[in-house]
């Protein structure tokens, strides 16, 4: 991945065929050109920090919005989320939740830490493609996003 490159979701999912039902919807509806996968939470935080693998990227340039499963090897999506929030770098970047979880407990700790939206997958398959449509067309298409914490911090320096 170039530096420098915009991603317009990242999808931090561990199961493959989500992934493959969550990336064929994205695409048969034409809605991310940049669409970075990864498959645990250690990954999701180095990509979203600019860590390991990932140190070329700029944290200043994050993806439009992460979609962000819950049950995830190494760290779960919840500490994910937890973490992004906790870092002026990140914490306003959108972050979506789309699991097969619908626990209250689950649901309930995501919106505590931030979460923007919580999405339960639909094992009916022309229902998960119908809802990462709407998903889509919602966060890459209608939703403006807030400048990242350090570009809007300079802004204010030179006012």
């Amino acid at each position: 991945m170039a530096a420098r490159e915009q991603v317009d979701i990242l999808l931090v999912e561990d199961n493959q065929y989500d992934e493959k039902l969550t990336l064929r919807a994205l695409r048969k509806h034409h809605l991310a050109n940049h669409i970075h996968v990864v498959r645990d939470g250690a990954e999701a935080l180095d990509f979203v920090f600019a860590r390991a693998a990932y140190a070329g990227r700029y944290v200043d340039l994050p993806a439009k919005v992460i979609l962000l499963d819950i049950k995830l090897p190494k760290v779960d999506g919840l500490e994910v989320l937890r973490q992004i929030r906790e870092d002026p770098r990140t914490a306003r970047q959108p972050v979506v939740m789309l699991t097969s979880s619908g626990e209250k407990q689950d649901i309930d700790l995501a919106y505590e830490y931030g979460a923007n939206s919580y999405i339960v997958k639909t094992v009916e398959f022309q229902g998960f493609v119908a809802a990462v449509r709407d998903l889509g067309l919602y966060w890459l298409l209608l939703n403006q996003p807030p400048e990242p914490a350090d570009v809007a911090a300079s802004r204010g320096n030179d006012a």
